[in-house]
């Protein structure tokens, strides 16, 4: 009787106790996680390698007088030509703005274009130096000193307009994402359970575990300097809420199961546990391992997303194996009303969508297979239609005023640059680099700006369009003629970002893919499956950049792909797809551990898995989805591509191909494990079976 009782009250403490130290843990985290927004980033600095040369340039601006430059242009225009009273209130706006801030070089004198139509004021200030606060409050006191009447317009562009503007874009993500994000999330996962009570709970312990999630990362700037992002900080609540979600999916799905089993929730409990536990540690490892590999790339966005994704995950993994756990015991069973699962009840038996594509996929698997690799690589062709590199300008949805800006300039001034390019080079041989630049081909002017520290800065006008295939030339033309020097600016960090991703791509992917694979070898204890999964995954990759190709400019209206799409589709695809192969294939070597063969194995474990992993797939396609309601191309596009994966993987490579491989390769799946050898069975066992 006393034993009972001591495992009566353990049972009633231990969900206590789990409450308590997560009530703990918050109390720790929370004065650390409302300080994450004051760390975050989005210059193109922060984007960058330390080794590429126009961060080189940058750090060099900053050790100037005055600090890192803001370039601004104003651009006064009237379709019909500029009259002399325009001229004089441009004049005029130009005096106040100078005289409420310190301008480099003092008041900018007006570039009129041939046409009559717009006058240019090259504007620069070094009182902002690196603070993006500061930046943004020059930019916003020009525009509100810079304004036109009576058909005049005036817009305020150059590369601090367009910084300001993208920063707006990232810094409005936080609240939008996370609302749009939990708003999906609660719509889905209502239908899913249809219950007006139990989806509040895993989407209020994911709210949890983000709120942790933003804490550690904030930690994690602050001991190893990793660098916070817009983007970064967005898919770290994206994946705590999608991954979350898929754990919660999982771990309900099973106790609801186990309460027909089980008198009492605790007990129920330990068994879902025991039983999906494994799996779902499994696939978070092997998600987290996957997003770690980022931290080899040399682009800081790039390498920052493999720690906080892999932050989010995590905390993710251990609210939902905690915290969720702990909360449905103490809710009891009522938290399924109104389909309560009783104690010793069958659930009724229903025809199965994933058993009927199971047989479909079953009676002829090599057709299937083969059918269905020529779908998707058909799809794949389409990544051939990709557009080229986006550039600054046009990586916004909705057009910003600094990007009509940019427009205006070079509609009226289609013979020179309005976006300068910063040479820095030693202050020594400044006079012989003034002379080389000058002579360079598409270069239009170059002056001398600063001098300090020992370096000289030079502001460089190329006669090509901002970000086009001759100004690019001419960038990399500086930097073969000028060894010593370092070539900066804005288009020269677009270079860059190009360059390093490129590089990435060569280097990542290969580490993704040996990590994973090895993962799923030790997991799975086999080499067949492994690399069909991985295949499987791969090919899912080239189908949604495929199909990218095929809306980005026809349908979505983009006039450039951003340069790391390739590589964090990738990345996100080949962990989460390969998360979802897991629990598949776990459950098909269950089986065959049971007495079954290999064709019934796959067929049951597709049954089984295939309704709750299917919910899974279409939570974290719609939580990724939300990124196309986002104010910037690279998100817009980041967020079709894995989502449209994510739902190629769930109802087609999942369901029919990986089946089909299974069934036609049969016990060859487990290659060259013990499962794969045909099980010895007793001559008398032999005769006694059926002919």
């Amino acid at each position: 009787m006393g034993a009972a009782q001591t495992t009566g009250a353990r049972r009633r403490a231990i969900p206590w106790l789990l409450l308590a130290l997560w009530v703990a843990i918050l109390a720790i985290a929370s004065p650390f996680a409302s300080k994450l927004s004051g760390v975050q980033h989005d210059r193109a600095t922060d984007y960058l390698p330390a080794s590429a040369d126009s961060t080189q340039a940058a750090e060099l601006q900053q050790r100037l007088p005055g600090g890192q430059t803001t370039q601004l242009v104003l651009v006064y225009h009237r379709d019909g030509g500029l009259t002399a009273a325009d001229r004089a209130a441009a004049g005029r706006q130009i005096d106040t703005i100078a005289g409420q801030h310190v301008l480099a070089g003092g008041t900018p004198q007006g570039i009129p274009s041939r046409d009559g139509t717009t006058l240019m004021y090259p504007v620069a200030s070094n009182e902002p130096g690196t603070d993006e606060k500061k930046r943004d409050a020059l930019v916003d006191g020009v525009r509100a000193v810079a304004h036109g009447t009576d058909g005049l317009t005036v817009q305020v562009g150059g590369p601090g307009a367009l910084a300001t503007d993208a920063a707006q874009v990232y810094r409005s993500l936080g609240g939008p994402l996370l609302y749009t994000t939990v708003g999906v999330v609660a719509v889905l996962l209502i239908l899913i359970y249809r219950s007006p009570v139990l989806w509040l709970v895993p989407l209020a312990v994911a709210g949890i575990a983000d709120y942790l999630s933003t804490g550690v990362a904030y930690g994690l700037h602050q001991v190893f300097g990793t660098t916070v992002s817009g983007q970064s900080s967005g898919i770290m609540t994206i994946l705590v809420f999608g991954a979350g979600t898929d754990y919660a999916l999982l771990l309900v799905s099973r106790y609801r199961e186990e309460l027909r089993r089980h008198e009492r929730p605790y007990d129920a409990m330990r068994a879902a546990l025991r039983g999906c536990g494994p799996a779902v540690l499994a696939s978070s490892g092997t998600v987290a391992a996957g997003l770690l590999c980022l931290l080899a790339a040399d682009l800081n966005s790039n390498r920052a997303m493999g720690p906080l994704g892999t932050v989010g995950v995590l905390c993710a993994l251990a609210a939902m194996l905690t915290l969720l756990p702990a909360v449905l015991v103490l809710l009891g069973r009522r938290v399924f009303w109104p389909l309560v699962p009783a104690y010793g009840s069958t659930p009724k038996t229903r025809r199965s969508l994933f058993a009927a594509m199971g047989t479909s996929a079953g009676r002829r698997p090599r057709t299937v297979l083969v059918g269905g690799a020529l779908l998707l690589g058909a799809l794949a062709l389409g990544a051939l239609n990709l557009p080229g590199t986006v550039t600054q300008q046009d990586s916004f949805v909705d057009t910003p005023e600094s990007v009509t800006a940019m427009k205006t300039l070079a509609a009226a001034y289609p013979e020179r640059s309005a976006q300068p390019i910063d040479v820095l080079t030693p202050r020594a041989g400044a006079g012989a680099a003034l002379t080389a630049i000058r002579g360079a081909d598409g270069v239009e002017g170059a002056r001398v700006t600063r001098s300090g520290a020992g370096w000289t800065e030079i502001s460089v006008t190329a006669s090509a369009p901002p970000q086009s295939a001759a100004e690019t030339r001419t960038i990399e033309q500086l930097r073969e003629r000028l060894p010593g020097s370092y070539v900066g600016g804005a288009s020269a960090q677009q270079l860059d970002l190009k360059d390093t991703n490129a590089r990435d791509r060569l280097v990542v992917v290969p580490i993704v893919l040996l990590s994973v694979l090895l993962i799923l070898v030790v997991l799975l204890r086999s080499l067949v499956a492994p690399l069909l999964l991985t295949a499987a995954v791969v090919a899912v990759w080239g189908a949604a950049l495929g199909l990218g190709g095929l809306v980005f400019g026809p349908l979505f209206g983009f006039e450039g792909t951003d340069p790391g799409l390739g590589l964090l589709s990738f990345v996100f695809l080949v962990a989460l797809g390969v998360d979802y192969g897991i629990f598949l294939m776990h459950r098909m070597r269950e089986e065959s551990l049971g007495g079954a063969e290999p064709a019934a194995a796959a067929l049951t474990a597709l049954r089984t898995t295939g309704g709750v992993i299917a919910s899974a797939g279409l939570v974290l396609a719609a939580t990724f989805g939300v990124l196309l309601n986002m104010g910037l191309v690279q998100l817009v596009e980041l967020g079709f591509v894995i989502s449209v994966g994510v739902l190629l993987d769930t109802f087609l490579v999942r369901t029919y191909l990986v089946t089909s491989a299974s069934v036609a390769l049969g016990r060859r799946v487990w290659w060259p494990g013990r499962m794969s050898r045909t099980p010895h069975r007793p001559a008398a066992e032999r005769e006694a079976q059926p002919v």
